[in-house]
């Protein structure tokens, strides 16, 4: 359903996605344009495994920004279809935001990328320059050179070329300022307010998956799956104090790997359970009683059936 609205003349809608090798900042630039979390991030590469995508509602237009999976050279099966997820994006988006981080020299996955995008004629792309913050500015002006040369060498130009920080929300308005134009004319797409298209019980998994990450990261990054298998209001409760029954299952996949999830004596799984509420809480505005099971999946990332069963 189309959401018309009373100043459709000369109003955009449209998608753009965001690309980018592992670990480029794409989902924090996600957030920051859209005003609240929609995507989780980590430090460790391919930690977003959905394509995710945050709604901006703007006076002029509305942009709708598919965060999807770091581009890499898959060694396992779910990598194998991360990919094809990105470059499903790729061919049904109107604009492509590609990010090179300011911080880490340009380098073969940046050039494979670029590669890839230049063989989309028709789509406009936007060089995003991100993690600014974590750079001289003398860096950030030689990485802008660089990724402008990176496109001229491969036949195409940059419909703009952007430095942005999204942590210190640094020139992320004028990007979606440049973003913008680049739409086709159209009313929205989806209700005013909407932040996000994601289904609440996969955001949920991933909010759980996050705070998985944070304390075993360098131990099993890629290992760890979440799934909801329920989420109800309890029941008898009364209205003024609504409690909502979320149970989860955290997959890993050897048995070796349980230990270092739950921790000495429950205490892991129970930091994960804590920061997980939090945002959780956060996210939906009611109370929440989080119920965590680990369980192994063997190789549950080489698996087509196991896949399927996790949501790929």
């Amino acid at each position: 359903m189309l959401f018309m609205t009373a100043s459709d003349s000369g109003h955009r809608s449209g998608f753009a996605c965001f690309v980018g090798r592992p670990n480029a900042g794409k989902s924090t630039l996600t957030n920051a344009l859209v005003g609240q979390k929609v995507a989780i991030t980590s430090s460790r590469p391919q930690t977003t495994r959905h394509t995710v995508r945050g709604i901006v509602h703007r006076p002029d237009a509305q942009l709708v920004l598919v965060d999807t999976p770091g581009y890499h050279k898959p060694r396992t099966l779910l990598g194998r279809r991360l990919n094809d997820a990105v470059r499903g994006t790729w061919a049904e988006v109107d604009v492509i935001g590609f990010c090179v981080p300011a911080d880490e020299k340009v380098g073969p996955g940046d050039r494979f990328i670029a590669g890839e995008l230049a063989a989309l004629r028709r789509t406009p792309k936007v060089a995003v320059v991100t993690k600014t913050d974590l750079a001289d500015p003398d860096t950030v002006a030689a990485q802008l050179v660089a990724v402008d040369r990176m496109a001229k060498d491969l036949g195409f130009e940059w419909a703009e070329l952007v430095p942005v920080s999204a942590v210190e929300d640094k020139q992320v308005g004028l990007l979606a300022d440049l973003l913008v134009p680049l739409l086709p004319e159209g009313p929205e797409l989806y209700p005013d307010g909407e932040l996000t298209d994601e289904p609440e019980q996969v955001m949920v998994a991933e909010l759980i998956r996050e705070a998985a990450l944070e304390g075993v990261r360098d131990e099993l990054p890629h290992s760890i799956a979440v799934v909801v298998e329920e989420m109800e209001p309890r029941e008898d409760r009364p209205a003024d104090r609504p409690l909502l029954d979320i149970h989860a299952n955290l997959f890993i996949e050897r048995d070796s790997q349980k230990g270092i999830v739950i921790g000495p004596k429950g205490r892991r799984l129970k930091e994960i359970g804590t920061q997980a509420r939090g945002h959780i809480e956060a996210l939906l505005g009611t109370p929440v009683y989080l119920d965590i099971h680990v369980k192994v999946a063997k190789d549950w990332q080489r698996d087509p059936k196991k896949l399927r069963r996790l949501g790929f």
